[in-house]
């Protein structure tokens, strides 16, 4: 016995475990390798549902940004594509020379300033009718949204004839209530506020059904307690239905604002730029010196000008916008 005592007492201390202390397992070197394929296999298959989109953006967006901020510094004119050469900011320079260039950023700024404010205000007013239970809500929702998914240049075309100063529908209904025709699109001081009730009319509906879905996820206790409170329904607007929708409002107010900035085709159909150049979108004239004029330096050149503008305005609403919020 003793000399079993004095052989158990002589083993060295790593053969002692604590039994208080937890298990290590150690994971096979095998399972290991495993699990390195099956994450890389993972992480493959990923790339390989990426890559469609991925090769698309490339092609389609990527590439043609390069290919215009290159194209800004040179003479490049596309009949004589082997006949180029870098000429620095040179087109930079003839930029603010352009009378044709300020016409049309000036044309576009209007447009953007007119149009954001009255299409926000019409789709909050129409997705305040449809929200009330109306007898034909269902009718209304879908005839006001109705525009939104037919074709900007068949409703341009549509609008182009229901403008004319002759013949049109407008200057008939105008008849009826004593009014003189008017030119509509063939006026200068008219053109672009024309065009402008247009694009009001096919994209208020769009606008609308978001602002429906916001009203419709305010709680009804709200209104509940304003009515407690003796409040109208002009405060419950105010306090209430306003608040509520501020998010969404800021939501739509960026997209109308870049949207209006993208400006194209309706002056392009409806008027070509026309009358004296009153309706001459700067899209428009970007697209005008590269395809017509065939200098697609300088439109380049432009086109790099109208990406810094748009990123401004983007950053400018973003940061109040958080400013808002703070």
């Amino acid at each position: 016995m003793k000399g079993n005592s004095s052989s158990a007492k002589q083993l060295p201390d790593h053969h002692y475990k604590d039994p208080s202390e937890p298990t290590i397992k150690r994971v096979p070197p095998n399972r290991k390798k495993k699990r390195k394929s099956q994450a890389f296999q993972e992480a493959m298959t990923g790339y390989f549902f990426l890559a469609p989109a991925l090769i698309l953006l490339g092609v389609f967006l990527l590439y043609p940004m390069g290919a215009a901020f290159y194209y800004s510094f040179t003479d490049f004119y596309i009949l004589k594509p082997d006949d180029i050469s870098f000429i620095g900011f040179e087109n930079f320079t003839y930029i603010w020379q352009d009378a044709q260039f300020r016409q049309a950023f000036w044309n576009t700024v209007y447009f953007s300033v007119i149009v954001v404010p009255v299409q926000l205000a019409v789709a909050l007013g129409l997705a305040l009718l449809i929200n009330k239970k109306l007898k034909f809500r269902v009718f209304f929702r879908t005839a006001f949204f109705s525009p939104v998914v037919m074709s900007l240049v068949v409703v341009s075309i549509l609008w182009t004839f229901m403008y004319n100063p002759n013949e049109g529908l407008i200057n008939q209904l105008l008849g009826l209530i004593g009014i003189s025709p008017q030119p509509f699109l063939t006026s200068p001081d008219q053109a672009m506020n024309s065009i402008i009730a247009m694009s009001v009319w096919q994209g208020a509906g769009f606008q609308m059904m978001i602002f429906l879905a916001g009203l419709q996820n305010i709680p009804n206790h709200l209104y509940e307690a304003a009515d407690i409170d003796g409040a109208s329904n002009w405060q419950k607007f105010l306090h209430v239905t306003l608040p509520g929708l501020k998010n969404i409002a800021l939501f739509i107010f960026i997209t109308i604002s870049i949207a209006a900035f993208k400006l194209l085709v309706q002056p392009m159909i409806m008027t070509q730029g026309g009358p004296l150049g009153s309706t001459k979108s700067l899209v428009y004239h970007i697209y005008e010196t590269g395809f017509n004029y065939r200098d697609v330096g300088y439109a380049s050149a432009m086109a790099v000008v109208f990406t810094l503008i748009v990123l401004t305005i983007t950053i400018i609403q973003r940061v109040l916008i958080r400013e808002e919020r703070g």
